[in-house]
């Protein structure tokens, strides 16, 4: 970070994951991390990404205030916007708005970097003692940052998550496709990581900012809040889950005809979801991925074997009836000449089922390997810090 000495103290940077995206924002120069009034109030900060919201960035602002202005007894705010690349008037509109309030910062990228570079951008800006992460278009009322900061203070967790998907937690007006594909999504991953958080893609979240700070975080998409949930789980810190609603405010209509080029890159997006699911699903559990299907090879290895020891035993049989001791090689390949195919798919399941477990016990090695790595660079990233 550079600060200068001019009245607004502009800032600029390089994104450690994309030196082709420049930010700039506002900042106080004097202020530090995590300060308290005499009051003793801890200061929050809102990390919102934006990215082609000039529609409604005007009023989601002034309601997304007026609602923080609610909590200045308990809590001070800050709310950093952050504008991915907009194209159109966004980061205007933003300016704009900040400008009328000193505590309403923002932070302009050059190009569109994805949700996880917008959110790291946030995250090394943001000075308060909790750090809360919103989506701009309000599907998830600001109401929920109350509830977030309550349970977080009341648990002591270092992470709390909001969830549709729990009990108490409610969806309205999100398309069909779309949150059928979020809650498999988010099913497969819960089962994956054996935890009992059910939302883990969302977004809106609050952190303890110390230990968020410990993060080595990577993703430069949506993927980055799995693997905020991920490395959680891998310190042991304790994250917490509160019940959500996820409205959306304004659904895209579904009458309007869509550009083929919006429809491919709308599939894109889908694809990419999935792949990053089952990457994250993966990376919690890649025992699925290896044992669970090669114990299904085997067990069809083993129900071919049986089939085969069986036919050859009739066969065995029946060569009795005409010499008192056959050879039983002539009774297998008597079996082996009604169904060769039988022998030769046993053979491959066998063999894929040996490749697949010997990989499940690779990927279970490297992930604790891993995990003994992430352990000793924490370790050492706070020796660091205390000294």
């Amino acid at each position: 970070m550079v600060l200068d000495s001019t009245p607004l103290h502009h800032f600029r940077s390089e994104p450690a994951s994309d030196p082709q995206v420049t930010e700039h924002s506002h900042y106080d120069s004097k202020t530090v991390r995590h300060p308290k009034s005499q009051d003793d109030k801890p200061l929050v900060s809102i990390v919102a990404p934006a990215y082609n919201e000039a529609a409604i960035i005007q009023s989601n602002l002034v309601d997304l205030c007026q609602y923080l202005e609610h909590l200045e007894d308990e809590y001070q705010w800050e709310l950093i916007l952050v504008n991915d690349g907009s194209r159109d008037h966004t980061g205007d509109l933003a300016e704009a708005f900040a400008r009328s309030r000193d505590n309403v910062h923002v932070i302009h990228h050059v190009r569109n970097a994805g949700l996880g570079q917008a959110l790291r951008s946030g995250f090394a800006q943001s000075r308060g003692a909790y750090i809360i992460t919103l989506d701009l278009d309000l599907s998830y009322a600001p109401e929920h940052i109350e509830a977030l900061l309550t349970k977080i203070r009341q648990t002591g967790a270092k992470l709390v998550v909001t969830s549709p998907y729990m009990k108490g937690g409610k969806v309205s007006n999100v398309p069909r496709l779309r949150l059928l594909l979020s809650i498999w999504a988010n099913r497969f991953l819960s089962v994956a990581a054996r935890h009992n958080v059910s939302t883990l893609t969302g977004m809106v979240r609050v952190y303890d900012a110390e230990f968020l700070q410990m993060l080595n975080l990577r993703s430069a998409g949506m993927d980055i809040n799995p693997e905020v949930v991920h490395k959680a789980m891998l310190l042991g810190v304790k994250i917490e889950e509160i019940p959500a609603h996820l409205h959306w405010r304004n659904p895209p209509p579904i009458a309007q005809p869509v550009a083929k080029s919006a429809r491919r890159k709308s599939s894109m997006k889908i694809l990419s979801h999935i792949w990053v699911t089952f990457y994250y699903g993966f990376v919690f559990r890649p025992v699925m991925f290896f044992i669970v299907p090669s114990l299904f090879c085997f067990l069809l290895t083993l129900y071919s074997i049986s089939w085969a020891v069986l036919h050859s035993w009739r066969n065995y049989q029946a060569l009795t009836q005409s010499m008192p001791f056959p050879d039983p090689t002539e009774a297998i390949a008597l079996a082996f000449k009604q169904s060769p195919h039988t022998f030769v798919i046993s053979g491959m399941l066998l063999m894929v089922s040996i490749q697949l477990f010997s990989l499940g016990v690779l990927a279970v090695q490297n992930k604790r390997y891993f995990e003994e790595v992430f352990y000793l660079g924490t370790a050492i990233y706070r020796s660091t810090q205390r000294r």
